[in-house]
């Protein structure tokens, strides 16, 4: 009788083990991190580091905007040039850069071997467009667009030739030469000049400016990796102490890195947006010059300033450069600093 109660004893501590077992089992099933608790809390502990580094950037005013205002100076620059350039490039757009060559013909002719020579250029294969500008016109437009006209009355005649002008259908220069040659040959030409050096100087204007301008950008990009980078190493050796001592309670280097990263990436979107406001700045002062010069050779030009394109390559570039240079920064000196 004695034995059915240590046998009831037994079963019962056999049937609480699995259910002890099952109930720990299932505790720590719940207290299992997935994937989705670890990816907010990674995003928690990115949004709380750079807040810290947003809040000690505005520590230091004076010292931060002193760095700000270099950066945003050597930022500005690129995109004050390259939007300039841009404004350029759709002024001249609307001017006619075809080559022409423009036939000052012998003042001796009469008004019917003009009319019947203008004809005969018409049936070339080599010319596209023929313009003939007689005499009476071109004495109408002299007096039209020049103060000179004063000086006819010295004059019996009209004194200037009839003028045709020519647009070759093959723009090589090479060509365009050979067929000014041919039209100065004629008997009935006084002088064929060939209106395309001044869109030769154009071009090649265009091109050193352009190619000026990014050799004047890489020198500024440089410049604000230099003074990221700078700014950063003097955060590092200013918190050494405290670098240290997270080292030695087990930090890893990516932890001990990612504050001054986000330094880096504040100090290039501060710069950037100081910067695009320099930049409209600059091109508002300059809009209204521009306009009145505009007037006199076209019907007027808006200036257009930073489009959202450029706008938003000045601020990825000014992040991009802050944080490179904050990378240079850590990777070269963080290495130094470890626990004694």
């Amino acid at each position: 009788m004695a034995t059915e109660p240590r046998q009831r004893q037994g079963a019962s501590r056999r049937t609480e083990a699995p259910r002890r077992s099952e109930a720990s089992r299932r505790g720590a099933e719940q207290h299992r991190i997935g994937l989705g608790d670890r990816s907010r809390g990674w995003l928690r502990h990115h949004i709380e580091v750079a807040r810290q580094a947003l809040i000690r950037l505005w520590s230091t005013p004076l010292a931060s905007l002193m760095t700000l205002a270099v950066l945003a100076i050597a930022l500005a620059l690129p995109g004050f040039i390259f939007t300039a350039l841009k404004n350029v490039e759709q002024l001249t757009a609307g001017l006619d850069t075809d080559p022409h060559i423009s036939l000052y013909l012998d003042v001796s002719l009469s008004d019917e071997r003009i009319d019947s020579f203008s004809r005969e250029l018409l049936l070339r294969d080599d010319l596209a467009s023929v313009e003939l500008i007689s005499r009476d016109k071109g004495l109408e437009d002299f007096k039209a667009y020049t103060r000179f006209d004063d000086l006819l009355e010295f004059f019996d005649t009209n004194p200037l030739p009839a003028v045709i002008t020519l647009i070759p259908r093959d723009d090589d220069p090479a060509q365009l030469q050979v067929l000014q040659q041919k039209m100065a040959a004629l008997p009935e030409v006084e002088e064929a000049r060939l209106d395309l050096e001044w869109v030769r100087r154009l071009g090649a204007f265009m091109a050193l400016a352009e190619r000026s301008a990014w050799v004047l950008g890489g020198l500024l990009a440089l410049t604000v990796l230099l003074v990221v980078g700078n700014t950063v190493r003097m955060t590092i050796e200013s918190r050494r102490d405290e670098i240290q001592v997270s080292k030695l309670v087990g930090a890893t280097d990516a932890w001990v890195r990612r504050p001054f990263l986000y330094s880096g990436v504040w100090f290039g979107t501060f710069g950037a947006l100081l910067a695009w406001l320099l930049a409209q700045l600059a091109l508002a002062l300059i809009s209204e010059p521009v306009q009145a010069l505009a007037v006199l050779y076209l019907n007027g030009y808006v200036v257009q300033g930073l489009g959202p394109v450029e706008s938003l390559t000045l601020l990825l570039s000014g992040i991009l450069l802050g944080l490179g240079g904050a990378w240079i920064a850590v990777g070269r000196h963080l290495r130094d600093i470890e626990p004694g």
